[in-house]
């Protein structure tokens, strides 16, 4: 109804009109039709590729043949609006109620030097700890055991005992390579997003709707439609079984609000920051039920902040003030001595640089590997007093680097960084790369940080 009021009021002030999208529909699925577990209601409110299309034709029948032509498409049209706004989904006062309540109390921690005494304490960690970013190869068998439960070919239980092997086996790797900070690896995750988005209310996930992201390499992006509502702890069973296989800490793993709301299709009817501060509220109860399990470390990515950041420079400070509060009501919630961790991918981080100290984790690892750790000196321009682990070799190569080229990247980041503030980890996560290529590149890495150290 809108578009062809728009249409019409431009009919009588030019000389043609055609009648098309705002831009390709590459970036939206195919088709609603290849689309199971929607209820009725949802499916009306939604349009893909070929939805978008009949949209076009109809709001150009329309045009050409009245309106009374397209009638019956208009009632729908207008009865799907009317469902949608009065969807009880889409307002739930519970969670409104209690995002009010943190963000009244302030969303803060305490400065971040008290937070360091009480984490030193529990964690006693070497000079330059060694770590990764979070996810281990994802292997030929992981994809066949997730597609195998897809298909009921096996069972729930079955499919959890072979990702409790994968992380069994991928702590032992860490161990016998001697890393100081372990991570789970993240077998069971289909995506870093979507897997989040199966397990929350206000979301739907596609299981047909792929979209190009860069290269060959598709994703399944989630429909957020509604208010957003954990139902019950998402992580912790992963998480607390990797810790019970070792004394070392255990990193719980986490994607972050501006992230999940990057990598989603959000809904329209209420400002992006009031939806990202109810994805961090959800957040936030994952990060005190990890801090209740036991886990003392804790990293909530955050690699889209930066790719979120609009391009008219007048909306770009009240962007990163929503977005640094979400990651803030995200984190607030635990005690000075859980350690908090975040992590940004690859990009121009110069007009976010501020935002990124404002963040406030007590870790920040960036990629630094390609840039020869320049963002150490951006970051220290803004008086950036925490904790970091700049990459100290780039991931997106097969290229295996050697301990020495690590010493020297480590060497020039303690230039920008007192030893006691800098972390040793890869640019990135280790999802895309080999088993035997991560395995000789981080026993390099922990090689390079012990000559480092000494």
């Amino acid at each position: 109804q809108y578009a062809l009021d728009t249409l019409t009021a431009l009919q009588g002030s030019v000389g043609a009109l055609a009648v098309s999208t705002s831009c390709s529909t590459m970036h939206v699925p195919y088709t609603l039709k290849a689309q199971s577990g929607l209820d009725d209601s949802l499916r009306t409110w939604l349009a893909f590729g070929d939805e978008k299309v009949l949209e076009v034709a109809t709001l150009a029948v329309a045009l050409r043949d009245g309106r009374e032509s397209v009638a019956a498409e208009i009632d729908a049209s207008n009865s799907a609006a009317a469902t949608r706004k009065a969807d009880p989904r889409l307002r739930v006062d519970a969670i409104r109620a209690r995002l009010a309540a943190v963000l009244a109390d302030g969303a803060a921690r305490r400065p971040a030097p008290e937070r360091r005494r009480a984490q030193d304490a529990r964690l006693d960690l070497p000079p330059l700890p060694t770590t990764t970013i979070g996810s281990y190869p994802q292997t030929l068998a992981i994809r066949r055991a997730r597609a195998a439960v897809r298909s009921g070919a096996i069972t729930a239980e079955q499919y959890r005992q072979q990702m409790r092997d994968e992380i069994t086996e991928v702590i032992r790797l860490q161990e016998d390579l001697g890393l100081d900070v372990l991570v789970h690896g993240e077998p069971e995750r289909n995506d870093m997003v979507q897997y989040f988005a199966e397990q929350l209310d206000g979301f739907f996930a596609t299981d047909n709707g792929w979209v190009q992201s860069y290269g060959t390499r598709c994703v399944r992006p989630p429909i957020l439609f509604g208010d957003v509502v954990r139902r019950q702890p998402m992580t912790v069973e992963w998480s607390t079984f990797a810790q019970s296989l070792t004394d070392k800490p255990v990193k719980g793993m986490l994607t972050g609000p501006v992230t999940i709301l990057a990598w989603s299709f959000v809904r329209d009817d209420q400002p992006l920051a009031d939806t990202a501060r109810q994805i961090a509220l959800a957040i936030r109860d994952e990060t005190e039920d990890l801090q209740a399990a036991g886990i003392a470390i804790i990293q909530v990515d955050e690699p889209a902040l930066r790719e979120l950041l609009p391009l008219r420079a007048k909306e770009q400070e009240s962007y990163l003030d929503w977005a640094v509060g979400a990651f803030r009501v995200a984190t607030s919630g635990v005690d000075d001595a859980t350690q908090i961790h975040t992590h940004l991918c690859y990009s121009e981080f110069g007009e976010v640089i501020g935002a990124i100290a404002d963040l406030d984790a007590d870790v920040t690892s960036i990629e630094a590997a390609r840039s020869h750790m320049e963002v150490l000196d951006d970051l220290n321009a803004v008086g950036f007093s925490n904790s970091v682990g700049p990459g100290v070799y780039d991931i997106h190569s097969p290229r295996v680097p050697s301990a020495e080229e690590m010493i020297a990247a480590l060497r020039q980041a303690l230039k920008a960084v007192p030893a006691e503030r800098l972390w040793v980890n890869p640019d990135c996560g280790l999802k895309t790369r080999r088993t035997d290529e991560v395995t000789a590149s981080l026993r390099n890495m922990v090689t390079a940080a012990r000559a480092v150290r000494g």
